[in-house]
């Protein structure tokens, strides 16, 4: 599972104009909704859900939020870097710049673990998380995971 094979430039939002959680995980789900926004309130409010159980901040200034919406068919991620700390009541109480937001159905529960496994061994390196808040573009975020994933 290559979380490059999940991304896309259409999916990166850089800088993350949010300053709380709530608008982040709405920002980030925008990405991932259908053009009409038809899908938006589920993802956010499945997301959210996952969320009041414990938060998806991990540490070290990175947040993988996630959630099951019943009415997607495939996951779908979608990243973004803020230029500022945003609380985000991570598991070390530190302020998070770097989002992933994940979403999928049920049935692709194992693959979704798989994905954030996969984000987080990428993202608990000091000097990637680093070259990744310094990307000034979709496609220079992009070619940062490719280039770490081998791809």
């Amino acid at each position: 599972m290559l979380v490059s094979d999940l991304l896309s430039t259409t999916r990166i939002k850089l800088p993350i104009e949010a300053r709380d959680k709530p608008t982040v995980l709405r920002e980030l789900a925008a990405l991932l909704a259908e053009p009409n926004g038809s899908e938006l309130d589920t993802i956010v409010q499945a997301v959210e859900e996952r969320e009041a159980v414990l938060s998806t901040g991990i540490g070290h200034g990175v947040a993988i939020p996630h959630g099951k919406p019943a009415t997607l068919r495939e996951l779908r991620l979608a990243a973004g870097a803020s230029p500022e700390p945003i609380p985000f009541d991570a598991v070390d109480g530190q302020p998070v710049r770097l989002f992933f937001l994940l979403v999928g159905p049920e049935s692709a529960a194992a693959d979704q673990v798989k994905a954030l496994s996969r984000i987080s061994r990428l993202t608990r390196h000091a000097p990637f998380r680093d070259r990744l808040l310094a990307a000034r573009t979709p496609e220079e975020f992009y070619r940062l995971l490719c280039d770490a994933e081998g791809k």
